[in-house]
């Protein structure tokens, strides 16, 4: 059997791999077998945090929604429910960036849902 000479290869794949891990601390980003262990996770963590950041900021403009309903005398549910009825199609974040940016428009999309 010939011999295979991986130089060429080898070196490339770990250069890939400690570019990607460029900015971490100490020997994660110096030691080839330690920043491929972190490669890995900070992969597997920002593939999982892509699908999380869409929960978080949803969370967040029904929060925001919801404090903004309440100085009008309406709870989140309510206001959603009014809203619904009255065929008005604003979403989360609109209503929430109303709600933080006008709060005279965000008064008066209350009570458009109030009236319906």
């Amino acid at each position: 059997m010939t011999r295979v000479k991986r130089g060429n290869v080898a070196r490339k794949r770990r250069k890939k791999i400690l570019k990607l891990a460029k900015g971490f601390r100490g020997s994660h980003s110096k030691k080839f077998r330690s920043a491929n262990q972190q490669v890995m996770k900070a992969l597997r963590n920002a593939y999982r945090d892509r699908r999380r950041r869409k929960r978080d900021f949803r969370r967040l403009w029904i929060t925001r929604i919801n404090a903004a309903a309440r100085q009008h005398g309406l709870s989140y549910s309510q206001f959603a429910g009014k809203l619904k009825q009255a065929n008005v199609e604003l979403n989360r974040k609109m209503l929430a960036q109303l709600a933080i940016l006008d709060p005279d428009g965000f008064a008066k999309v209350i009570d458009v849902a109030k009236s319906a």
